[in-house]
């Protein structure tokens, strides 16, 4: 007999994203297997800040469904919601440290609010998650003390501080320069191959799409949902729609190899 396929690490099924009463996205339907390193891509206001809000809970969508390994999160009651909160982390844009607090109290928030553990318990998992994303002896320093790559590094350590199955990263390389912004990519690679951790990232950044997403969507503002689906290097190359073939190639020039 054929095993079971498991279930998808993020399954989004005609999901309708707005605010107010105004939709903004609509009959979103999506879903992310296991290990994948997936993108939300899209130009300025098309969205894709506002789906990655709607999808862990900032905001609720006004229709459809949202699960992570086959559980609904959107819809389930509070005590389930709680737990399945801990089983994704989230990089903020501005990657939102507490400025008060340094990096190591930083990193220890989650654990403080989801698990029982004592405060030494809690500062060696603090440490120890530091120093997987390269910033071994800077646990005490402050945001304001640090570049604005390393409070990135700071932020996606947070993010991993329960050890989610799933990470969410909200233009992780926004405001960085390439080479910054390259090494936070291989850091998500090595995330990825080291803990099989699915990575969903909203990013516009041509570098980063061609050289670590599996698999992309990208949504388009005209016709509030997604308009493509595949690899990055499949749509550069296979896709007819100029708004795909515009937004891959910027003016003509080749994605980057």
């Amino acid at each position: 007999m054929t095993a079971p396929r498991p279930p998808a690490a993020v399954e989004v099924e005609a999901v309708t994203c707005g605010y107010a009463g105004q939709v903004v996205l609509k009959d979103i339907t999506f879903q992310v297997p296991p290990g994948e390193i997936f993108f939300i891509i899209g130009g300025s206001g098309c969205g894709k800040s506002t789906l990655l809000r709607h999808l862990i809970g900032i905001h609720q969508p006004t229709a459809g469904a949202v699960r992570f390994f086959g559980a609904p999160f959107n819809h389930a009651d509070a005590t389930t919601r709680r737990g399945l909160l801990k089983t994704f982390g989230v990089l903020y844009q501005s990657a939102a440290l507490w400025s008060s607090l340094t990096l190591r109290e930083n990193v220890a928030l989650p654990l403080e609010e989801y698990t029982g553990l004592n405060k030494r318990e809690i500062e060696e998992i603090a440490t120890l998650k530091l120093a997987q994303v390269g910033l071994t002896g800077f646990e005490d320093y402050y945001p304001s003390e640090i570049s604005g790559g390393m409070k990135k590094r700071a932020g996606l350590a947070r993010a991993l501080a329960l050890d989610p199955a799933i990470v969410f990263l909200d233009e992780p390389s926004a405001g960085l320069d390439p080479i910054t912004s390259r090494k936070l990519d291989d850091l998500v690679l090595e995330i990825r191959e080291m803990f099989g951790t699915t990575l969903v990232v909203v990013s516009h950044e041509l570098a980063s799409i061609f050289s670590i997403a599996d698999r992309v969507i990208m949504l388009d503002k005209q016709q509030q949902g997604i308009i493509a689906e595949g690899t990055p290097r499949e749509l550069a190359a296979g896709s007819r729609d100029p708004r795909v073939t515009g937004f891959l190639y910027r003016g003509d020039r080749p994605p980057p190899a």
